[in-house]
């Protein structure tokens, strides 16, 4: 029987590359439930080709343009976020790809993992944002998280086996972005476009940015503290250009194993498909005989601020990973607006993170209020930088 598929998100850059691995795999996978925020073009002409049991579309005022698009077919359709959360839970769902960028995530993973479901985790801020909640959730519902980003895909493949030998850290590793060499003076004149230029991946306009700032391995930091139970300590990043080494594992023995491929995320993303089984791939594979250098180097938190931020807020725990995820969220959207610089992201974040309500041990409800408070928070600052400019 083929594998039943919940995509959440499915007109954003992993959704649409989830529905190209699928694509490439007839009759192992069936495409059950596809979820979209506000692009009702693409989700109908998804809709369409896949022919799912059920659609949803999380702005409910496109309700009645995407019900009447889909008329002539046999698909439900339906709106909102309480909607989405729904779905999930359906008994007919075996893997719920979680592929909704940001916060919004959040509420739609926790209702699949209170459903004991398979979830294929590409949603990075849901275990920012929750870790402990999201951790405590998992082990009371037997739900299993398979991470899609490559570098904790490459984590979780180097850990398999070695269920009760001691890890003495795990090393994340980061392209850098396109303003690897930049000096401050240069990042302080940074554009949006190019920014959004990345050297090595294909994301989303939001990932991108993160990536260029270096938020994105922050958040990662905090996602594979949870995802693998380690503490920030044993958390290290470094800066690999080359994107071939995706990240690695340090044993207590001195071994290191690495997991290693062509910097494409259609790969880890079939790897969270199939698990534990592997495919037989048709996508570009390695050949080593063509990598003439790889690289490394420690990441400079002065002018990637954001890391720097991203470990204070794991180290801080409670609800500061919460206020540092909405800050940035705000920021990013008010640097691709042209309303703020570059490096004026990193002053939002951490001006919210100074100014907004601590909590060492939020429940759910709170960490929805710090959401909301950080994003004022943030907003209004934004607001003020830009009266002072």
């Amino acid at each position: 029987m083929p594998k039943k598929i919940a995509l959440l998100g499915s007109t954003g850059s992993i959704g649409t590359q989830t529905l190209d691995v699928i694509s490439r795999y007839p009759g192992e996978f069936s495409v059950e439930v596809l979820t979209a925020g506000s692009n009702i073009k693409l989700l109908t002409q998804q809709a369409i080709t896949w022919q799912p049991n059920a659609v949803v579309i999380g702005d409910q005022s496109h309700y009645q343009r995407l019900r009447e698009a889909l008329r002539d077919y046999p698909i439900k359709v339906y709106a909102g976020d309480e909607a989405i959360e729904q779905v999930v839970r359906a008994s007919n769902i075996d893997l719920v790809v979680a592929a909704m960028v940001g916060y919004s995530g959040l509420r739609p993973a926790i209702s699949a993992i209170k459903a004991g479901k398979r979830i294929a985790l590409a949603n990075k801020e849901t275990l920012v944002i929750a870790g402990e909640i999201i951790k405590k959730l998992v082990k009371e519902s037997g739900s299993r998280i398979i991470p899609v980003d490559s570098e904790h895909s490459a984590i979780f493949q180097c850990l398999a086996g070695e269920m009760g030998n001691p890890v003495e850290r795990i090393t994340l590793t980061a392209s850098g972005g396109p303003f690897l060499n930049h000096t401050m003076e240069m990042l302080e004149n940074v554009k949006p476009q190019e920014a959004l230029k990345h050297p090595n991946w294909q994301m989303g306009n939001k990932v991108t940015i993160d990536s260029a700032s270096l938020m994105n391995k922050g958040l990662e930091v905090i996602e594979a503290r949870w995802l693998f139970d380690i503490p920030p300590e044993k958390i290290e990043v470094i800066i690999h250009p080359q994107s071939i080494i995706h990240s690695m594992v340090h044993f207590a023995d001195g071994s290191v194993k690495a997991q290693m491929g062509m910097p494409d995320m259609r790969v880890p993303i079939l790897y969270s498909l199939s698990y534990p089984d592997r495919f037989t791939s048709d996508l570009p594979k390695l050949d080593l005989s063509r990598c003439s250098t790889l690289s490394f180097f420690s990441p400079d938190l002065n002018r990637f601020r954001n890391l720097r931020l991203a470990y204070h807020a794991l180290n801080e725990g409670g609800n500061m990973p919460c206020i540092l995820n909405a800050a940035n969220e705000v920021a990013v959207n008010a640097f691709l607006a042209g309303r703020i610089g570059f490096l004026q992201m990193s002053d939002v974040v951490e001006h919210t993170m100074e100014k907004t309500e601590y909590l060492a041990s939020p429940g759910l409800g709170f960490l929805e209020t710090t959401n909301s408070m950080a994003r004022n928070e943030a907003r209004n600052y934004i607001n003020e930088l830009c009266k002072r400019s």
